[in-house]
């Protein structure tokens, strides 16, 4: 039932609500579920996507898709996934372009052979309202959003989305996801601790976390020895880079509309080093760089002479812009003429980017709620040595012992990164050769890093 209106959509709650406290069974694919979506393979896993409603006065939609598990979905836990940005799309870019069952080819959807469906039941996010196809009839809306008002819809959007889908209320729940997620993630995990403290609503198993934002100063100041350490920038621009002024200064600077003479200098000097040339999300990288990149652009205002040459052609945006695809997914444009991976009409609270998270994090493992960092080892947007300082540092406020001490860990035959555990629920691990988008650039070794968290076992150390 594609192009719904939100009172339609609204009545539709209702009715599910009332078959849910009337103990009726009420199938949700009545409404969400996706018969085929163009072009896609043949596959034996149902699929579901559409909107839930988390604010009627201010009409504000989310939108998601639901991909189940591959083999025995009832057996199998939920997860959650987010993308960040903030303002980029869990549907483009984690679902189409990263972790989820198809990617766009041409005209067609082929198979991922590493889809996170194969050991999940998938859940994928469109958040906030003006990412991707979620929206809300009230354009003011987009003028107020934060990582609070954020965190508060997509508890609503969970509360509500076990109303259509009542056999997940009591399945194990883990929430994953990368970049700006490392705020909305741990902000989420913990209303819902919250909220359990009455409802006991949510089966909370696990959070982990991809090359996330967890503290604005450590995690920006650490590319300076990310470039120098990958030959990158020269000794002298390292020394003025980390001493005239650094990244999370000029940040801090760019976001307020002041950037200092002196930031510009040196930002321009790292940008002329760097060479416009060279992805920043995956320095060994030597292509264009796609749109499934584009969420960390939040991350990376742009510097002085850093003109980013992006690719023509993106098959997920050419995808998803398809009218009958659209249709099939139960979607719709609101104040929009296109599907973007990043949206350009949310006014997002960047201001929020420099309260650290990873206190929260702190607060989620005292409540006995298992962690995983884990960073590709070339992404110099948010590097790998700044997330590992954050949960050393963490492990050691929390008095946590190592549990697994540093060793390599392995995907096939292959060495799939390095890894420590701390008191068997804190853990950090890196992916070798993985980009800022780790399932996008290393899809296998991500699948082995994703499988092991799932079954709360240490990665495994042979192959």
């Amino acid at each position: 039932m594609p192009y719904l209106t939100i009172e339609v959509m609204a009545l539709a709650m209702v009715l599910l609500q009332l078959c849910f406290f009337m103990k009726v069974v009420c199938h949700p694919f009545l409404f969400d579920r996706i018969t085929q979506l163009p072009g896609q393979p043949q596959v034996g896993f149902q699929q579901y996507s559409g909107y839930v409603i988390v604010d009627n006065k201010e009409q504000r939609a989310l939108f998601y898709y639901f991909a189940e598990a591959e083999t025995d979905p009832a057996s199998k836990p939920l997860v959650l996934w987010l993308n960040g940005g903030p303002g980029c799309s869990s549907l483009g870019v984690g679902a189409f372009s990263e972790n989820g069952p198809f990617r766009p080819s041409g005209e067609v959807l082929v198979k991922n052979q590493h889809s996170w469906n194969r050991e999940a039941n998938m859940l994928y996010l469109e958040t906030p309202i003006g990412v991707g196809f979620s929206y809300s009839t009230d354009t003011s809306s987009y003028e107020t959003v934060n990582d609070k008002i954020t965190a508060r819809d997509n508890l609503v959007f969970l509360q509500k989305w076990f109303i259509k889908f009542p056999q997940y209320r009591n399945r194990s729940l883990f929430i994953s996801g990368e970049s700006y997620a490392g705020h909305y993630v741990p902000q989420l995990a913990e209303l819902m601790l919250e909220f359990n403290k009455k409802h006991k609503l949510f089966n909370l198993k696990g959070i982990a976390l991809g090359n996330p934002v967890l503290d604005f100063a450590t995690d920006f100041n650490s590319r300076a020895e990310f470039f120098w350490s990958h030959g990158l920038i020269s000794d002298t621009t390292y020394k003025m880079f980390t001493s005239v002024c650094n990244y999370s200064r000029y940040v801090n600077e760019y976001y307020r509309g002041s950037v200092s003479p002196i930031c510009s200098r040196v930002m321009g000097q790292v940008s002329r080093e760097t060479s416009r040339f060279v992805d920043k999300y995956d320095v060994t990288l030597d292509v264009c760089i796609s749109s499934v990149l584009a969420q960390s652009n939040a991350l990376s205002p742009k510097q002085v002479g850093d003109n980013i040459d992006v690719c023509v052609e993106d098959e997920t945006v050419n995808y998803l812009n398809r009218q009958d695809v659209q249709k099939a997914l139960h979607a719709r444009l609101v104040g929009v003429r296109r599907w973007t991976v990043c949206s350009n009409i949310l006014d997002y609270e960047l201001l929020d980017l420099e309260i650290p998270t990873i206190a929260i994090v702190g607060r989620l493992i005292r409540a006995g709620i298992p962690v995983l960092v884990y960073s590709g080892d070339q992404d110099s947007v948010i590097p790998l040595t700044g997330s590992r300082t954050l949960v050393r540092g963490l492990a050691e406020k929390l008095g946590l012992k190592t549990s697994v001490p540093y060793r390599v860990w392995f995907g096939g035959q292959q060495v799939g990164g390095w890894t420590q555990v701390y008191g068997n629920i804190l853990s950090f691990a890196t992916i070798r050769g993985a980009s800022h988008e780790a399932p996008f650039s290393q899809p296998e070794r991500s699948l082995v890093l994703f499988k092991a968290f799932l079954e709360g076992r240490p990665l495994p150390e042979a192959f």
